[in-house]
Formats: C-alpha cells, sequence, structure tokens
C-alpha cells in the first residue's frame, strides 16, 4: 500500500485542468466517497498492524494533498473569471441607454451652420474677463448700470498689490473686441458661449445662459448688409415664409441700434397668446458697431464699418420647440432630454 500511496503522491502533484468539467471530474476521482483515497481508507484495516502507522500518516499526507491540489486549481480558474482588463466593475449595468445631444448644442449646432454658409467663423473667448473687454471698449459708460453688482458677477482679486474687478462674462460681446484687437479686417465670426448675469432664476430668467453673438467688419459695410443677413437666417431657422421686422433701439456698442422680432412661427402672424397677439416674436438686437468701439479696438472707424447682432440660444430653442420654462434646459431630467432624441 506505502507504495500505491507513493505513487498517487507523484500523480497529484502533477495534477492539470484545463476547464471546471476536468476539474470536476479531478475531484471525483480522488476525493468522492467512491474515489480512490476513500478506497485506500477503507482497505486501511486490512493493513498488518506493525504498518498501520505510517501507512495511517501517509493516507491522511494523500488526502490533504489531494485537496490542497485540487483547491488550488480552482483558485486559479476564479481568478482568471474576474481579472479580465475589459470588465469595469464600476460602470452602470447593462442595458446602458444611449444618450443625445442636449437641445441648446441642437440649437446651437443648427445657427452655426446657418451663419457658416454665410461665410462666417466661429471665434470663442474667455469665460472670466476683465471689465476693460466686457465694458470699457464696448463703449459703456462708466455709471452703466450694467456694471452694478446687482446685474453682474465681480469677483475681486488682489493681483501684485494690484486689486482689479474680475468678472463673469456677461455677454459674448466680449469675444468681439478680442477678435478686433488681434486681427484687421475684414472680420466675420460668430461668438457662441455661456454668459452670466446676477439675476433671480425662474421659468423666464437664469443667472446664466447661452448666446451667439456676430460681427462684421469691413469696408462699405452698411445697414441693408445686416438686414439681408438677419433675413436669412430668419427664414433657414423658421422656415421660408417667415418675415421680419426691425424695431429701433439703444446699445451702447451699436449706433444705429435695433430689436428684430420674426412673425409668430406658432400662429403665423395671425396673433396667439405665445406672441401676446400681436404677430411677432422678439429674437435678437443689432446694429451698426460704434464708431467708438472700432477705435478702442484700433480699427481706424473712417475705413472701416461693421454691424453686430446677437441672440439668446434659449430663446430660439424655446421658439423652435416651445418650451415654456428656462430651467428646464439645466436641470439635466432626462425624460425632458428624451424628447429630443428624434431632432438629432
Amino acid at each position: 500500500m506505502i507504495e500505491k500511496i507513493n505513487q498517487l503522491l507523484a500523480e497529484i502533484e502533477t495534477l492539470q485542468a484545463a476547464n471546471a468539467e476536468e476539474l470536476e471530474a479531478l475531484r471525483i476521482k480522488y476525493l468522492s466517497k467512491k474515489g480512490i483515497i476513500n478506497e485506500l481508507m477503507a482497505d486501511f484495516r486490512n493493513v498488518p498492524a506493525e504498518q498501520k502507522k505510517e501507512v495511517g500518516m501517509r493516507l491522511n499526507e494523500l488526502k490533504s494533498k489531494a485537496q490542497a491540489r485540487i483547491a488550488a486549481l480552482k483558485d486559479a480558474f476564479e481568478s482568471q473569471d474576474t481579472e479580465c482588463d475589459d470588465i469595469d466593475l464600476t460602470r452602470t449595468a447593462y442595458p446602458v441607454g444611449l444618450g443625445t445631444r442636449h437641445p441648446l448644442t441642437l440649437v446651437k449646432n443648427e445657427i452655426i451652420d446657418i451663419f457658416a454658409r454665410m461665410g462666417f467663423n466661429i471665434s470663442e473667448g474667455p469665460e472670466v474677463e476683465d471689465d476693460l473687454h466686457v465694458y470699457t471698449k464696448l463703449n459703456f459708460a462708466a455709471d452703466h448700470p450694467a456694471r452694478d453688482m446687482q446685474d453682474t458677477f465681480f469677483v475681486e482679486v488682489n493681483d501684485e498689490d494690484v486689486t482689479r474687478n474680475i468678472i463673469l462674462r456677461s455677454h459674448t460681446s466680449s469675444v468681439q473686441v478680442r477678435s478686433m484687437e488681434h486681427a484687421q479686417p475684414p472680420i466675420r465670426i460668430i461668438c457662441p458661449g455661456r454668459v452670466y448675469r446676477n439675476e433671480a432664476i425662474s421659468y423666464r430668467a437664469h443667472c446664466f445662459f447661452h448666446q451667439v453673438e456676430g460681427l462684421y467688419v469691413d469696408k462699405n459695410v452698411s445697414f441693408a448688409d445686416l438686414k439681408q443677413v438677419l433675413l436669412m437666417f430668419a427664414q433657414e431657422m423658421f422656415g421660408s415664409d417667415t418675415r421680419i421686422r426691425l424695431r429701433p433701439s439703444y446699445f451702447p456698442f451699436t449706433e444705429p441700434s435695433a430689436e428684430m422680432d420674426i412673425s409668430c412661427n406658432i400662429c403665423g402672424g395671425k396673433g396667439c397668446p405665445f406672441c401676446k397677439h400681436t404677430g411677432w416674436v422678439e429674437i435678437l438686437g443689432c446694429g451698426m458697431v460704434d464708431p467708438n468701439v472700432l477705435d478702442a479696438c484700433g480699427i481706424d472707424s473712417k475705413v472701416y464699418s461693421g454691424y453686430a447682432l446677437g441672440m439668446g440660444i434659449e430663446r430660439i430653442a424655446n421658439l423652435k420647440y416651445r418650451v415654456s420654462d428656462l430651467r428646464l434646459f439645466s436641470e439635466n431630467d432626462t425624460r425632458f432630454l428624451r424628447e429630443f432624441e428624434a431632432a438629432l
């Protein structure tokens, strides 16, 4: 029996299994009730008395090594199952829903595409700005209400013992200023981006929103050029039957200035609650760039002229998708966002 035990010990040390089925077959062969080791233990009673001590010790050693070897093979299989590089245990459980573009992104991209087809390039700038680019070079008076803390977010910064006001930009016109500072006409750009104003949050106002502003500066640019661009934009965005009208207005950085209305795309200009029964809806402000702004940015206002326009992306999205509450755009309610899956 000693020889058989030694033979089995050598055999167990070399046991291998390619899969779980083979491992189970080995366990049954050596450790089950009808396995080889149990048969040897059952035959232990026939061992001569003088050999029982040695044979018993060898049988226990055989059983322990067989159990340890099969347990080691089992651990190896389990570690191979869990140590996979392509499994991320932190990711969301399946099925993972497909995302969709945000409605503001859809509208912004459509606006950019329309102006790109008219020759405008995209220009971007910092959201954290200074008073010089947000107000001073745009011809805002020193006592203009927009400079008050009730309207603009200010951050006081002490830089090398010089205190200066840092601003969260209240419009993307600051990007126009930076573009005119670093380039000479012709300049034809649109400036999309997020802006901030110190306003109470409600269904019709928010402390941050998004704008797209446009600027064209060159020789002999006229108000007629501006009107044609605005008409083309309105008809591309809201339909070929859309009409526009321009009403006199005032902005510090344009002269003359105007606000543009479009014929209500809900009632077709006949009058409804959305347009307050006027048949018209305001969508943007515009005007000819004030000569003071051109001069402040290093462009000779006696040689060049230009126009500027600006609109709120949320406003356009409201008209296009009839969203009545501005807060929905920033609350990340997936039920609201799923409504725009077909708009991709």
